[in-house]
């Protein structure tokens, strides 16, 4: 199963992504263990990289694989109660990495998912988590930060 980031422009990109069911979890696991391999291999190469979504290989699954301090896998997560406060932020992808784009996030918001012992698990997110899981949400929505640019001129190149 060797996957590879897909790139920006790759037309799975934009499609939505279908729930896992419980009975799927055996099936996802050698999906999550390739998700950790690609995320320290970016780590490795850009010096950047907190989580990626399933669809950014190909794998059309409403799954998210995070490791900031500890692995956390993220089944079927489900943003709610979103502030209406937001901050804009340049924001980089996986799918684009010598790009930056600006973005408009919400502060804080709700996520409910399932972890990978089927529980369900509620959290509240703020700032850069807020804004991290937003991110990675859009990609099983089919959307990309490129899609949210503030406007034509929210485009840069990394230094």
């Amino acid at each position: 199963m060797p996957h590879r980031i897909l790139k920006l422009g790759n037309p799975a990109l934009y499609e939505v992504s279908h729930p896992v069911k419980p009975d799927e979890l055996n099936e996802i696991r050698p999906v999550i263990q390739e998700l950790h391999n690609l995320l320290f291999e970016f780590k490795a190469k850009y010096n950047a990289g907190r989580a990626i979504a399933a669809p950014q290989i190909g794998y059309m699954k409403r799954l998210i694989y995070m490791n900031i301090d500890k692995p956390v896998i993220i089944i079927n997560p489900k943003i709610y109660d979103e502030s209406s406060e937001t901050f804009e932020l340049w924001d980089d992808c996986m799918c684009f990495p010598e790009l930056l784009v600006k973005v408009k996030r919400h502060k804080s918001c709700k996520m409910k998912f399932y972890d990978e012992h089927w529980q369900e698990q509620n959290w509240d997110l703020t700032d850069d988590m807020s804004e991290l899981l937003q991110h990675e949400v859009d990609h099983l929505d089919g959307i990309l930060a490129t899609d949210r640019a503030i406007d034509s001129r929210s485009f840069r190149w990394k230094q």
